[in-house]
């Protein structure tokens, strides 16, 4: 029963800081620091949000978050699925030293490559480009390292026989591998639009043209430019949430069932 209790106080503790971000997005400028402060909203109003686009060019910025996203999830999906299927299945000299090797890029600091990143991306010409916020974020050492975990425990025999049919590695992958890591990659599908939706330093470098701006990098230029206006900076906070949330929610059955079986657990 305690347990229960301190487990609701715990959620109830994380849920006030998004429900006083949704109440200050609704409420009019003057009671937005009104004393003592209001959790609900008295007038309820939608003009913080009106406003936001009128001044803002908020929608551009909402597609191009879920463009960076959604394109920058599917490469990771691909690229990390077939690292892995390598790294768990097929057998070659210093497999296991190089998937140690990769593995330590983890503890490499993005602050510690974005230099030289920039640098080929200016090289390639994609600064302020689609393509120089998308394809830095394709390769993740992590995501590998997940779905290599997953696929380690699905039994080889099912390759084996598909061996016997005269598939090949390819078809393996495609045809028995991949379905059977679905748990495995809504795990890592959820991690990567999570973190390339809330990506700030690399789109701050890489993006000058308010056109191509996410929107992390807009509510900081919005944040900037009124500071006081606090209800328009949520109300931009709750625009850049709800979509995380959406992802969560529809992924959650997965997404626990691949944490629990990719060996992620506590």
């Amino acid at each position: 029963m305690v347990l229960y209790l301190l487990l609701v106080i715990g959620a109830a503790s994380m849920l006030v800081p998004f429900l006083w971000m949704l109440s200050t997005s609704l409420k009019p400028d003057q009671y937005v620091l009104s004393m003592p402060p209001q959790l609900l909203p008295r007038p309820l109003t939608l003009a913080s949000y009106i406003r936001l686009f009128e001044l803002f060019p908020m929608g551009r910025m909402f597609a191009n978050s879920v463009i960076v996203a959604v394109l920058t999830t599917l490469g990771q999906l691909f690229t990390s699925s077939m690292a892995a299927y390598a790294f768990a299945r097929i057998r070659f000299r210093g497999s296991a030293a190089l998937f140690l090797l990769y593995l330590a890029t983890l503890m490499i600091p993005f602050q510690v490559i974005i230099t030289p990143l920039f640098i080929l991306m200016r090289y390639l010409g994609w600064i302020n480009t689609y393509q120089g916020l998308i394809l830095p974020g394709v390769f993740s050492a992590f995501g590998t390292f997940l779905l290599r975990q997953f696929i380690a425990t699905i039994p080889r025999e099912l390759d084996e026989a598909a061996f016997i049919d005269g598939a090949s590695h390819l078809a393996v992958y495609w045809h028995i591998i991949l379905p059977l890591t679905r748990p495995a990659l809504a795990t890592l599908g959820v991690f990567s639009f999570m973190a390339s939706w809330n990506a700030f330093l690399w789109p701050l470098f890489v993006v000058r043209d308010l056109e191509l701006m996410t929107l992390p990098v807009g509510l900081a230029v919005l944040h900037g430019r009124w500071l006081t206006q606090w209800n328009l900076v949520m109300a931009g906070a709750v625009i850049t949430v709800v979509p995380m949330l959406l992802v969560y929610l529809l992924a959650q059955r997965h997404f626990v069932r691949g944490v629990v079986l990719s060996g992620l657990k506590g």
